[in-house]
């Protein structure tokens, strides 16, 4: 392969021979990695940029795993010329650069199924133990303090859960309040998701403002940017909150945070807090947290506030998740490797290509700037090697300036016809680095 420069082809061959684990995703990964004849190297602590970089330059990878705290830098990216796609054993993807990832043609994947059912139960659990005030009664009952009484102590069944985003975890929040005789509001801008809630039976708001003042509970669930691709860093205000405690009537008036640590400002939450809006609040996520940049001595920023529970961002730590996260990932893995397929695709919410591959000939993934007659090219010159392209399926990142695409074709390209592919797609565009990455697999 070329050396890792922007300007250079990296032009991979067959499936995928090489991973680094990091973070401890279970260790069944492993096991499906190896089946699929995929070498595995796990580093089981979070090793830095510059001890990353090494590993990688090393160990010459074709694939990152990771979960949540290694950062995935462009310093990281340009360490192995083989690196073809950090492959995320979580929702999150802030962790990643992702357009320096892009830059290099490296595909990013996360798992937004997996872990559904743990932060659902972990948010249910929650709002029942702040309404009924279980974590007071246990610090007390530790001082031998005996208060027996009702005060700001509420049934789940007849209040209103308003729950912001309604994604897969959101979804199953609902589901789970719902049962438990709560009457359900939702706000989410995506089309489909609004229709998803309708269909439920649930009840629209059109904002957040709405959506604040009309619930007892809210429970956030949201990406970290918006379905038109805009951060949600920031999202719910102190405004926002201080209209959770602006309603007549007794209330639980309880918050949960279990998406972004950057969804809302702790001095925010702290503040609304304090003057009495949020009766109760929970959190699972920091904007900074240990083992990522900025945390090195971290702090809970509501250490002393007994009212704002904090938990390690274990929504996900269970026993029954972790494992099917691995699973998950590694047929991702398994499609890409094997088919040149993607799914869950972060450089754009849920994006995923998948086709019928014929049994034989070979498959032609390319990763290329979305600039106008780079399709043509790749196309145009697949046709003048004389290949027939059987099926093909093609995928615009146009915030990232990159395109996927993957072709079932009747013969393999030689290192020539890649190379003629790069050098048309640079004559048509003016950009010499239009084509990232070209992998072909044999099929059969």
């Amino acid at each position: 392969m070329a050396e890792s420069t922007l300007t250079s082809l990296r032009h991979c061959h067959g499936p995928f021979q090489r991973a680094l684990v990091l973070e401890n995703p279970d260790p069944s990964l492993d096991g499906y990695l190896s089946n699929m004849g995929i070498a595995v190297d796990r580093i089981d602590d979070a090793p830095g940029e510059e001890e990353l970089a090494q590993l990688l330059a090393k160990g010459r990878h074709d694939l990152i795993y990771k979960r949540s705290k290694v950062e995935i830098t462009e310093r990281v990216l340009a360490a192995s010329d083989r690196l073809a796609a950090v492959m995320l054993c979580c929702i999150g993807d802030d962790s990643v650069d992702k357009q320096a990832a892009a830059d290099r043609g490296v595909i990013v994947t996360n798992d937004p199924v997996s872990n559904g059912r743990s932060v659902a139960e972990l948010a249910i659990g929650s709002l029942v133990g702040l309404s009924r005030r279980l974590f007071d009664s246990v610090g007390e009952m530790e001082r031998s303090v005996w208060k027996k009484n009702n005060i700001d102590r509420f049934e789940l069944q007849g209040k209103r859960l308003g729950i912001l985003g309604l994604g897969a975890i959101g979804r199953q929040v609902g589901q789970l309040g719902q049962a438990m005789g709560m009457d359900i509001v939702f706000y989410d801008s995506g089309l489909i998701s609004h229709e998803v809630g309708l269909a439920m039976g649930w009840s629209a708001v059109d904002s957040l403002d709405e959506l604040f003042q009309a619930s007892d509970f809210v429970s956030c669930h949201v990406s970290a940017t918006d379905v038109d691709g805009h951060s949600n860093h920031g999202l719910v205000t102190y405004e926002h909150l201080k209209m959770l405690g602006d309603k007549p009537g007794e209330s639980p008036r309880v918050f949960l945070n279990l998406a972004r640590g950057f969804l809302v400002q702790p001095q925010d939450l702290l503040r609304a807090v304090q003057e009495g809006h949020v009766g109760y609040a929970m959190t699972d996520v920091f904007p900074q947290e240990p083992g990522r940049s900025g945390a090195a001595q971290w702090k809970n920023p509501f250490e002393g506030e007994s009212r704002i529970l904090a938990t390690p961002h274990i929504g996900a730590a269970t026993r029954e998740a972790q494992p099917r996260i691995a699973k998950y990932v590694a047929r991702t893995t398994e499609l890409l490797s094997r088919y040149g397929m993607i799914r869950n695709c972060v450089f754009r919410p849920r994006a995923s290509i998948q086709f019928e591959v014929p049994k034989q000939g070979c498959l032609v993934s390319v990763v290329h700037a979305d600039k106008r007659g780079t399709k043509k090219a790749v196309d145009d010159a697949i046709y003048e090697a004389g290949a027939n392209n059987l099926r093909s399926a093609h995928i615009d990142f146009p915030e990232y300036g990159v395109a996927y695409e993957v072709s079932a074709l009747d013969r393999a390209l030689s290192s020539d016809d890649v190379a003629t592919i790069a050098a048309r797609a640079a004559t048509i565009t003016g950009d010499e680095r239009a084509i990232r990455l070209v992998r072909t697999v044999p099929l059969g």
